[in-house]
């Protein structure tokens, strides 16, 4: 669907949205046709306005835009999937915000991308099922890196390209994976990954979904596989995300 339209319609989840003037607000929109696009709505913030419960964070709608001076204008909205169960559970809620602002950092307005699409979507609902979301998570982060082209490196060394053996190892942001302990003696920029944690890595990474589910890493390895994402993540990005410490706070509550 060409951009030059003036009227579109698009399936789309809301990212996230900011006031906009005295009653408008800012949406960012990741939509199935279009990729990543940013538009105002209207008096959403009015107590009368129809479309607020419809353009929520993590909402999916079918959004008609018609095309402004600058930025698209919301002229129709209608919830197809509210994820429910996301707004009724912290940890969810926390897991949820992770997911979109990960998809919002990486990405620009540059066109469609159903493919990230889809993985946005199944992974709302999945979250929205499931009571461990651990899983969910890090498939999501794995295939994200795939269809972004930030693949990481877990069967060779990113350095000298040996084949990684099945023992305590080092993961070099820098070099985009794995380094055998020869290459990250040479000075190398790296932290130590253990054998379980590798395993597990590699387990998301060439499994599908329902394969991915088969893993049941004890609580020591999911935090070292979280550390491991969150430090490879923040290099790609060259910023820290805000939805870690968020989870971090809700976490200490529970």
């Amino acid at each position: 669907m060409p951009r030059s339209e003036r009227n579109i319609r698009v399936d789309a989840v809301v990212l996230r949205h900011s006031d906009w003037g005295e009653a408008d607000r800012l949406l960012v929109l990741y939509s199935r046709e279009q990729g990543k696009l940013r538009a105002i709505a209207k008096g959403l913030r009015k107590i009368q306005s129809r479309k607020a419960g419809h353009l929520e964070p993590f909402t999916r709608a079918a959004i008609m835009l018609a095309k402004g001076h600058d930025l698209w204008i919301v002229t129709q909205a209608e919830a197809i999937d509210l994820f429910q169960p996301l707004r009724e559970n912290l940890q969810r809620m926390g897991q949820a915000a992770y997911v979109v602002e990960l998809l919002d950092r990486f990405t620009y307005e540059e066109g469609q991308n159903w493919q990230l699409y889809k993985l946005l979507t199944d992974t709302l609902e999945r979250l929205s099922t499931v009571e461990d979301d651990f899983v969910p998570v890090k498939y999501y982060e794995m295939r994200l890196l795939d269809l972004l082209g930030y693949r990481p490196l877990l069967f060779e060394c990113a350095a000298c390209g040996e084949e990684i053996t099945a023992r305590d190892q080092y993961f070099s942001a820098d070099m985009g994976g794995v380094l055998c302990p020869k290459c990250a003696a040479r000075g190398q920029s790296s932290r130590p990954v253990s054998v379980e944690a590798l395993r597990f890595l590699r387990h998301f990474q060439r499994s599908d979904y329902k394969q991915s589910l088969r893993a049941a890493p004890p609580v020591a390895v999911r935090h070292e596989i979280d550390a491991m994402q969150n430090y490879y993540l923040t290099y790609l990005l060259e910023r820290s995300l805000n939805s870690p410490e968020f989870l971090k706070q809700i976490r200490k509550q529970m």
